[in-house]
């Protein structure tokens, strides 16, 4: 994961108008990242606006020197938004904007036929900790911990359209800000914006969480068309 990282256009023309350099065929947009995370698969998950509750999301892969696009959907975004992820505040339904590691996959169904990324089943048991003052702070936990209160905390199994299938989004994840946010997901749409994760429909839930090969470190990165937080300049 590479925490607050800003991710802006190297030219907003560029993306907007599909121009490559020197007028040639237009480059995938992976190719105009100054980094992808390392790995041979990356989604993009991209708003036209800070302001913007809706967008693309493509998941891309590397193969012989050349990034192509396996898939795309609409996405949705923070009922609130987009921000910056070194920026961000707890509880303000906003999106962060970054480049994050996808550490596991989890879901209340069976992981798709395929899957090779970790994928832990949701029991009702299953809690996402975002309590600040517990030591399981964006964590997985399985019971509720004592120290961690259920009301600041999500009940995985509680959202059943949801969390059919996702993957966690490693904002906040590796060394986490207390504040800053807990519990950012890719997963399956709701019934409108999210509390800050992106999400898709279900098929294509589906289909990325088969997708995604932990051999080839996938990341996401989430950005804006063009201004400050504009996907392609990491």
């Amino acid at each position: 994961m590479r925490p607050g990282v800003v991710v802006t256009l190297v030219s907003a023309s560029l993306l907007l108008l599909g121009a490559a350099p020197g007028g040639g065929d237009p480059q995938p947009l992976p190719a105009q990242l100054a980094d992808t995370g390392g790995g041979s698969q990356l989604i993009t998950a991209q708003a036209s606006a800070l302001s913007s509750t809706s967008g693309t999301l493509t998941w891309w892969e590397r193969r012989d020197g050349q990034w192509a696009q396996v898939g795309s959907a609409a996405a949705r975004f923070g009922a609130k938004g987009l921000v910056e992820g070194d920026k961000r505040q707890q509880g303000t339904n906003t999106t962060p904007t970054g480049l994050y590691d996808l550490p596991f996959g989890f879901g209340l169904q069976a992981a798709p036929t395929g899957t090779t990324v970790e994928y832990r089943p949701v029991t009702a048991n299953s809690w996402w900790c975002q309590d600040n003052d517990s030591a399981s702070y964006n964590r997985w936990v399985e019971p509720l911990p004592s120290d961690c209160r259920a009301a600041e905390s999500e009940k995985l199994s509680s959202y059943t359209t949801q969390y059919a299938y996702a993957l966690v989004i490693g904002f906040n994840y590796l060394q986490p800000v207390r504040g800053r946010g807990a519990g950012i997901f890719l997963h399956v749409n709701g019934q409108g914006a999210t509390a800050g994760c992106v999400s898709v429909p279900e098929e294509a839930m589906r289909e990325i969480v088969r997708w995604a090969d932990p051999k080839k470190a996938p990341h996401i990165a989430i950005g804006t068309v063009s201004g400050s937080t504009a996907l392609a300049r990491y």
